[in-house]
């Protein structure tokens, strides 16, 4: 509270407690209290003859008097209290245009954003000054040039927040393998971000403006307490203008409150309002997003399969690739075998010690024996050369289904992209004539 008031404790506490009835009234229905006889004023302080020039708007009377007084102790405070008082009450219709652009002041690029310009700047946006009010502000944001200044990823990452790292087009849900090589994503990917910014801008342009005209209580239908309105709305700010709040929060920089408002589920209205800041920027962004829908797929892409690349062209899987792929199969994949000298051995030597029977008996068991071993040990070895033709064979096999799969969804994928170019088209147009309707659709 303004130290003018210190000198006389009776005065502060009469006019802090009107003051309060005053802000309960106007946001519950919008008229003024009964003032009481004698109500006090304090020298130098811009207050109390703002609240009598309220009062007098409020009951239709002529305020210039106090008004002159006020504006003469505190002109930007006055403006202020006054302009966000008939916001609140539900006359905002009733503010002198030059009242606005005092209590306004200056935005900058380079300064936060004030809590009572971020007030007034919802107040218009949700209609409590009309059409006039709106464009005041749209003429103040424009002034700046926001667009040049501005980085264009954050600015579609606001509106389309959570975009996904890799889109898989229908063609190639087989093969999701195939999206993520870059020539063939970037398409994909600029058409499923056309798509949902198109459909944000569309929902925040298609949003109704207030239920409520002018002459209802700003943002106040349910009658919710003083205390209980977020520190930037308009009562907010005027329990911290009459000395009834608490400090002030931080104060949030220009770009970060229009950043803010283009996100999923923010104020509709201030959404329609950054909408028309950013425009530029979308409209650049549309163009940039269908011309990279356009883009013509690659003659021939190489894609590991089953730990092999290949190079897939549109007449089918590059045989050479094919054939590097077997010999990699049959050289590193298929453990190296040398011939079964062991078996051999033993066979030969089982034949040897059958000969010598003839002559000595016993040795006909060790042929026996040996021949037993050689060939067991033989057979083991034809199992497994077979096993390795199996696994190669298959690996071969599977191998080609895999690669013609892939050519026939590069085949699917072309024949979408003319589809998927067109649809981007449409986006782009529909996007630019949103854009171009601006706040007033909302």
């Amino acid at each position: 509270m303004n130290t003018d008031l210190t000198a006389n404790p009776q005065a502060a506490t009469e006019l802090h407690r009107y003051a309060e009835a005053l802000l309960a009234h106007l946001a519950a229905n919008g008229s003024a209290p009964p003032s009481p006889p004698g109500f006090p004023d304090a020298p130098g302080y811009w207050l109390p003859p703002a609240v009598q020039a309220l009062v007098a708007v409020l009951a239709g009377d002529d305020p210039l008097e106090p008004l002159s007084r006020a504006a003469s102790r505190d002109q930007q405070n006055t403006a202020l209290f006054l302009c966000l008082s008939l916001a609140v009450a539900g006359h905002g219709g009733r503010i002198h245009a030059s009242w606005l652009g005092t209590a306004f002041g200056e935005l900058s690029l380079d300064r936060p954003v004030s809590h009572g310009q971020r007030a007034l700047w919802l107040a218009a946006a949700r209609g409590a000054y009309g059409p006039a009010g709106k464009i005041f502000v749209l003429r103040k944001l424009d002034a700046l040039a926001v667009q040049d200044k501005a980085d264009t990823k954050q600015w579609v990452q606001a509106l389309a927040p959570g975009e996904p790292s890799v889109v898989v087009p229908p063609s190639l849900v087989d093969f999701p393998e195939l999206a993520e090589i870059p020539e063939l994503a970037r398409p994909a990917q600029a058409a499923a971000k056309l798509a949902r910014l198109r459909a944000r801008c569309a929902e925040i342009t298609s949003a109704r403006q207030a239920d409520q005209d002018s002459s209802t209580p700003l943002t106040n239908r349910a009658g919710s307490p003083a205390a209980s309105w977020a520190e930037d709305e308009p009562l907010a700010i005027l329990r911290s203008l009459v000395g009834l709040g608490g400090p002030a929060g931080p104060m949030g920089s220009l770009i970060g409150h229009l950043l803010d408002d283009l996100r999923p589920g923010a104020d509709p209205y201030l959404a329609a309002i950054a909408l028309h800041v950013a425009a530029p920027i979308l409209k650049g962004v549309a163009d940039a997003l269908a011309a990279d829908t356009q883009l013509t797929p690659p003659d021939s892409v190489v894609l590991p399969m089953l730990g092999y690349r290949i190079e897939l062209r549109p007449d089918g899987p590059d045989e050479a690739s094919l054939a590097a792929a077997e010999r990699t199969i049959t050289t590193e994949d298929v453990p190296g075998r040398s011939a079964p000298w062991a078996a051999y051995s033993l066979l030969l030597g089982g034949l040897g010690c059958l000969a010598g029977a003839l002559a000595v008996g016993w040795l006909a068991v060790l042929a026996v024996v040996l021949l037993g071993v050689g060939g067991a040990l033989w057979w083991r070895r034809r199992k497994a050369d077979a096993s390795d033709a199996r696994y190669v064979a298959s690996q071969l096999g599977e191998l080609k289904e895999l690669a013609d799969g892939a050519v026939w969804a590069l085949h699917a994928y072309a024949r979408e992209a003319d589809t998927r170019a067109k649809q981007a088209a449409e986006d782009s147009t529909e996007l630019t004539r949103i854009l171009r309707r601006g706040p007033r659709a909302a």
